[in-house]
């Protein structure tokens, strides 16, 4: 009887464990979707290419005046 309801407990174990993960993978690829969505939209490429040449900009002036 005790062996029948640990077989069953880890059955059931088991399948929560397998639908939940399936349910999270599902979830995980509709996020992974939107970022990549929007990641290339063409506003948010506009934005990091001025953030990148703001960067740029602000290393150079960082080393000039660390060196001098």
């Amino acid at each position: 009887m005790t062996f029948l309801r640990i077989l069953l407990a880890a059955t059931l174990a088991s399948a929560i464990y397998l639908l939940g993960a399936k349910a999270g993978h599902v979830r995980y690829n509709e996020v992974k979707r939107g970022a990549k969505k929007a990641w290339n939209d063409p506003t948010v490429k506009k934005a990091r290419k001025g953030t990148k040449k703001i960067a740029r900009s602000n290393v150079k002036k960082l080393r000039k005046a660390i060196n001098h």
